[in-house]
C-alpha cells in the first residue's frame, strides 16, 4: 500500500509483552527496498501476525493473548494505522496467524489448537460472532505436542479451500471456503509424519504443490494438492539445514516462502540462525538444499517477499531487528543489504 508521502509501506509486528513496539510502519524505498521507520502503535497487544486487507484498506492483526482476539485497522493514513473498533475475542487461546477469505477473517489459534472464523463486514470491521472450529489429536514429542496446536491458515489460489496446519497434531486440515455464507466447512484431514510438528505452509505458483514447513524436525515437505478434490499429499521431503551442522536438536525452522516464478523457496532456521535455500523441481516433488546464509540477526521468526520478487525479509525475534536481502535471480541466494531495529519483531506484511 502506498503511503501518504508516496512510495510503499511495510508494517511489522511484535510481542509488546516482550518489549516491541506494537506495529511499527515503515517506509519501503522503491530502489534499494531499505526500511525507514515512521510510526508505531501499541493499540493491540502482541500483534505477532498481521494481513493487510482484500482493496488495502484495512490491517488486520492478531493478539497472541490467552484470550486471544483479533484486530482491525484503518489504514485511511497508511502510515498511521488506528484501530477501527475494538479488538474482537476469538474464542480461542494464543491467536498466532490469520488471514482473509471468502468474506471472513479466519485465524490459527495456537494454544486452544482451534481455528476461527469472523465474519467481515462490508466496511471492513470485524463481526463480533466467531465460529470455532476445534482441531483433535496429538503426536509423540512431549512437552510439544499433548494436543493440537493450529499454526497457520493458507487459502489456495482457486479461493476453493483453506488448509489449517497444526504443530501439535502432525497434521494439515483442508476446511472448504463457503463464499456464499461466508463461513469454513470441514472437509479433510492430512496426516504428517510423526513428531514432525508442521508449522507454516506456501503454494507453488502454478498451484498444483504445497510446501509444509516443520518445526520439530527441520525439514520441507513438498505436497501433491488437487485442488478439484481438496486433497494433499505428502511426497518428497528435504532438511533445510546443511549436513554435519550439529543444530538439529536446536533449530525450530518457522516461516517458509516460495518465489513467483516457482524455482526457489526460502525458510528460516530459528537457532541455526539461518536462511535456507531451497531449489524447486518446476513439475516434480523434488528439492534441494542449495545453501543457507546468515539471517542477520537470532531468531527468524518470520520471512516476507517483496510484490517484485527482488528483496527477501527477515523478521529476527530474538535480536529484536528486521533485516532485508537482495535475492540473486539466478541462483536464489540472499544477500544481506541492511537492517532497523524492531524489538521483538514477529511478522513483517508488504504492500
Amino acid at each position: 500500500m502506498d503511503g501518504a508521502g508516496g512510495g510503499r509501506r511495510a508494517y511489522i509486528g511484535s510481542y509488546t509483552s516482550a518489549g516491541g513496539r506494537g506495529i511499527t510502519t515503515a517506509a519501503v524505498d522503491p530502489d534499494t527496498g531499505a526500511l525507514t521507520v515512521l510510526h508505531h502503535t501499541d493499540a493491540v497487544p502482541d500483534p505477532s501476525y498481521l494481513v493487510p486487507g482484500p482493496g488495502g484498506g484495512m490491517l488486520y492483526a492478531v493478539s497472541e493473548t490467552e484470550d486471544g482476539h483479533a484486530a482491525a485497522l484503518s489504514l485511511a493514513d497508511p502510515d498511521r494505522p488506528s484501530p477501527a473498533g475494538a479488538p474482537v475475542p476469538v474464542e480461542g487461546a494464543g491467536p498466532a496467524h490469520l488471514t482473509c477469505a471468502a468474506g471472513q477473517l479466519i485465524t490459527a489459534n495456537y494454544t486452544s489448537g482451534s481455528v476461527s472464523s469472523l465474519p467481515l463486514r462490508p466496511d471492513g470491521t470485524l463481526g463480533a460472532q466467531p465460529a470455532v472450529l476445534p482441531h483433535s489429536g496429538r503426536g509423540p514429542v512431549r512437552g510439544r505436542q499433548e494436543g493440537p496446536h493450529a499454526h497457520a491458515v493458507v487459502a489456495d489460489a482457486s479461493w476453493r479451500w483453506l488448509l489449517a496446519v497444526d504443530l501439535g497434531a502432525d497434521s494439515v486440515w483442508v476446511y472448504r471456503l463457503d463464499h456464499a455464507a461466508a463461513a469454513l466447512r470441514p472437509h479433510g484431514r492430512t496426516p504428517m509424519r510423526p513428531g514432525s510438528g508442521p508449522r507454516h505452509l506456501a503454494f507453488h505458483p502454478r498451484g498444483d504443490r504445497a510446501y509444509v514447513v516443520n518445526e520439530l524436525v527441520s525439514t520441507v515437505v513438498c505436497c501433491r494438492w488437487d485442488r478439484a478434490s481438496g486433497v494433499l499429499e505428502p511426497a518428497g521431503e528435504v532438511g533445510t539445514l546443511p549436513a554435519g551442522s550439529g543444530a538439529e536438536g536446536e533449530n525450530h525452522p518457522s516461516e517458509l516462502v516460495v518465489s513467483a516464478d516457482g524455482r526457489w523457496a526460502w525458510a528460516a532456521n530459528r537457532g541455526h540462525d539461518s536462511i535456507a535455500v531451497l531449489a524447486l523441481e518446476p513439475y516434480g516433488e523434488g528439492m534441494e538444499l542449495v545453501t543457507t546464509v546468515p539471517c542477520g540477526g537470532h531468531w527468524p521468526r518470520d520471512l516476507a517477499l517483496d510484490p517484485a520478487g527482488r528483496r527477501l525479509y527477515a523478521a529476527n525475534e530474538r535480536s529484536g531487528d528486521v533485516t532485508w536481502f537482495d535475492l540473486d535471480p539466478d541462483t536464489g541466494v540472499p544477500h544481506r543489504a541492511g537492517s532497523i531495529q524492531a524489538p521483538a519483531a514477529t511478522c513483517v506484511a508488504l504492500g
